[in-house]
């Protein structure tokens, strides 16, 4: 096992500089870059850029600047800077490195990654490496828990479906999971926002925000009140829309397992069932949805949480990445690029030697590196 660890730590070089250099000369070859959100602000057109860009000054400087700019009847390869100067156009090229070659730039940016130095923000003026710090507590709290309740709820779940197939409780609990499956998540918060947040019902939880003001005052027990009381309905919303498909897995799989001859056997010889259940059927059963661990964990970190963070003013990476694809701002949608992509990496690792750890009997070293 320790030689197929090494060489899938070795496969991630590869895989991982393929993955940035694709999104790297995508994102660069596609309109609408940081030089033209700024100059899109200059001309006062609408952008999503709405901080101000690294290096400059507000809105009203960047007006201020443009009045004392020499007019040029130049064209330009930027869309909107016809009539600004070309000076002041190199200067923004400067600013965010476009004065470089793409090849350099591509370069510049792996030497760095290598030791976690994602720049600055363009248009935040702040390191990107200290911006996702400051977001992450908030993705890891909603991750964490939404992880943790759907396992705990969709295993056990599954499990009894699969023992109770056919029966009442698996017809009921089947149209349960079918409605969950059907409500995206963004809806059944909104639900959840008009019934229990003040929208129309109730005024019981708080609609944004992680914990109250003055949370560094309160006791240590209020500070944990506190802070499931502002988690409950991102959670809830989230684990709602996630549990389903695991539920679903984990009962087809214990029912493949069930009528295998092995069963019926230890059956036959008088062991109980959960010893059954647990002890034979559950190590052969877990091995598929383990297998989905790290596709889950991705979601629920990312395609979940963005919407969510977005509905309850939760300040996250999600919200965050959203952001910087909007804003063109590529310091930061590329660390974030980064830091998920080995993050998929580590958890689909740990998930191979978790399967090596339920089921002895499987052998990665025989397969090669996946």
């Amino acid at each position: 096992m320790f030689a197929y660890t090494i060489r899938r730590l070795l496969l991630m070089i590869p895989t991982l500089f393929g993955i940035l250099l694709l999104n790297f000369l995508i994102v660069q070859l596609a309109p609408g870059g940081p030089v033209e959100q700024v100059i899109a602000r200059i001309q006062g057109m609408d952008t999503s850029a709405t901080q101000r860009f690294s290096g400059g000054g507000t809105d009203t400087g960047i007006q201020s600047q443009q009045q004392q700019m020499a007019m040029s009847g130049g064209e330009s390869k930027y869309r909107g800077a016809q009539g600004l100067d070309p000076e002041f156009i190199k200067s923004l090229e400067k600013q965010f490195g476009f004065d470089k070659p793409l090849h350099e730039r591509f370069w510049m940016m792996l030497k760095n990654y290598l030791t976690f130095d994602f720049g600055n923000s363009y248009f935040q003026d702040r390191s990107v490496m200290d911006l996702m710090l400051e977001k992450m507590p908030v993705s890891i709290s909603l991750g964490l828990w939404t992880t943790l309740l759907i396992y705990f709820i969709s295993i056990p779940l599954g499990i009894r479906k699969a023992v109770k197939d056919g029966s009442a409780f698996d017809t009921w609990t089947s149209g349960v999971i079918i409605a969950g499956y059907a409500i995206p998540g963004f809806l059944f918060a909104i639900l959840l926002i008009v019934v229990f947040a003040g929208g129309k019902y109730f005024n019981i939880f708080p609609l944004r925000g992680i914990v109250s003001d003055g949370w560094d005052d309160m006791s240590w027990p209020k500070r944990i009140l506190d802070y499931f009381w502002h988690i409950a309905l991102p959670v809830t919303a989230m684990v709602i829309s996630g549990f389903a498909g695991l539920t679903i897995l984990t009962k087809n799989s214990f029912l493949e397992e069930i009528n295998k001859q092995y069963v019926l056997t230890a059956r036959a010889k008088g062991l109980p069932e959960l010893k059954v259940l647990y002890g034979h059927v559950f190590r052969n059963a877990m091995l598929i949805v383990i297998a989905g661990i790290p596709a889950a964990m991705v979601s629920i970190f990312l395609t979940g949480s963005l919407l969510i963070e977005t509905i309850f003013s939760l300040d996250g990476l999600g919200l965050l990445g959203f952001e910087s694809a909007l804003n063109r701002d590529y310091p930061v949608m590329f660390g974030t690029l980064y830091l998920f992509t080995l993050l998929g990496f580590v958890i689909k690792l740990i998930s191979d030697l978790v399967m090596t750890w339920v089921d002895p009997r499987i052998d990665f070293n025989s397969q090669g590196a996946r």
